[in-house]
């Protein structure tokens, strides 16, 4: 059945094709994040095994709220591997660094996110498109203020 609420196919494709980057790139931090949970060590292990969990868990949140935004503007959410290392920017870490430098990863993985968010912005305007422009604010809130809470750990 056609999808006809007001915004054009071409716009939703484009707010689409942002979203997708938007989705890889919460997956990327996501798996990253769960991944130091569960292998930091060293003086600080209990506040970031915790902090890791918290934020894992309002990741794997996220990544159903943007999957489920992209199905609402008709098109498939990508879902493979594949398909999440050729859209994101945040490279995967296939080793366990040090706590530190796994705080460093995270925040630059925090604000690459919001940097990918930012670029969406201008085809929801475009498209008067106030559900996905309301997502991407409470998206870009979350990782600016957890690369904050992060960056400060490490000063």
């Amino acid at each position: 059945m056609k999808i006809d609420i007001g915004i054009s196919d071409a716009d939703r494709k484009a707010i689409t094709e942002g979203l997708n980057k938007v989705l890889a790139d919460t997956f990327a931090l996501y798996l990253k994040t769960h991944s130091f949970h569960w292998n930091v060590t060293g003086p600080m292990f209990n506040t970031l095994h915790t902090m890791f969990m918290t934020q894992y868990t309002e990741l794997w949140t996220a990544l159903d709220e943007i999957a489920e935004r992209i199905r609402a503007l008709g098109h498939p959410a990508p879902g493979s591997f594949s398909q999440f290392a050729e859209l994101a920017s945040i490279k995967e870490e296939a080793g366990v660094p040090k706590a530190n430098d796994m705080i460093r990863q995270l925040v630059e993985g925090h604000e690459a996110a919001a940097r990918t968010i930012r670029a969406v912005f201008p085809a929801a305007e475009k498209a008067a498109d106030e559900p996905t422009a309301d997502l991407l604010t409470q998206r870009l809130q979350i990782h600016e203020k957890t690369a904050w809470m992060l960056r400060s750990l490490l000063e």
